[in-house]
This record gives C-alpha cells, sequence and structure tokens, in this order.
C-alpha cells in the first residue's frame, strides 16, 4: 500500500449548488471533504450508510436530525458532531461556513454524482 500526499488548495473544488461547493479525498475507507455553504445554503433531508462526522472550522450550521426532525443542534466553530449510519438529517448554514466531513466508507454518491437530493425542493 503507498501512501497519498494531498494539499487542499491543489484540489478542485466542485460546485454542488449556487450555494454549496466541497472537495474531496478519498481513502479505501473514509473519506474527507471540506465543505464550503454560504449563508442560508440548505441541506435537504436524507440520509445515508455512512458514519458521518462534521467539524465545523468556521461558521455555524443548524441540524434537524430524526425521522421527524425533532432533535435540533446548532454546530459552531470548533464544535463537532457525530452522525451515525442512516440518520435522517438536515442542515442550514446560518452563517457563511466552512466544514470538515469525515465519511466512512467513501461516499460513493458524492464521487459518482448521484447526489441528487442537493436538488429537492
Amino acid at each position: 500500500m503507498k501512501t497519498k500526499f494531498f494539499r487542499w488548495s491543489d484540489l478542485p473544488k466542485e460546485r454542488v449548488t449556487d450555494q454549496l461547493s466541497r472537495r474531496l479525498v478519498t481513502g479505501e475507507r473514509m473519506m474527507l471533504a471540506q465543505v464550503y455553504l454560504e449563508k442560508g445554503s440548505v441541506v435537504p433531508k436524507h440520509s445515508h450508510e455512512n458514519e458521518q462526522i462534521t467539524w465545523i472550522l468556521e461558521g455555524a450550521l443548524h441540524f434537524w436530525i430524526g425521522d421527524d426532525g425533532a432533535e435540533e443542534v446548532v454546530v459552531r466553530a470548533g464544535e463537532v458532531l457525530w452522525i451515525p449510519s442512516n440518520v435522517l438529517h438536515k442542515a442550514m448554514a446560518l452563517e457563511d461556513t466552512l466544514d470538515i466531513d469525515v465519511f466512512s466508507p467513501p461516499r460513493a454518491d458524492w464521487l459518482n454524482h448521484t447526489d441528487s437530493y442537493f436538488h429537492q425542493k
């Protein structure tokens, strides 16, 4: 097995929506993403098999967790949220936000661009 070196600034920034973009680093069993969300950007309700850890570097995200969104949490710079596999969640950027998302296993839908939930109304 050979190691790989990455520099965030060398990776392409993928525009996902008008208000959200990301950069990805993928290993065999995990994925690391820089996610840039403009204030007011919404990540629609969705779930995935992947465990997720979201670490806010700048800004703040308001999350609604669970089938009915009854669990709410605001995650701010320096804070981390763990989301277990297959748990429904939605998020909205309360201000311009940069977060690091870690997924295990890697998000196949992000890699093959089938993450259509971003474009739901």
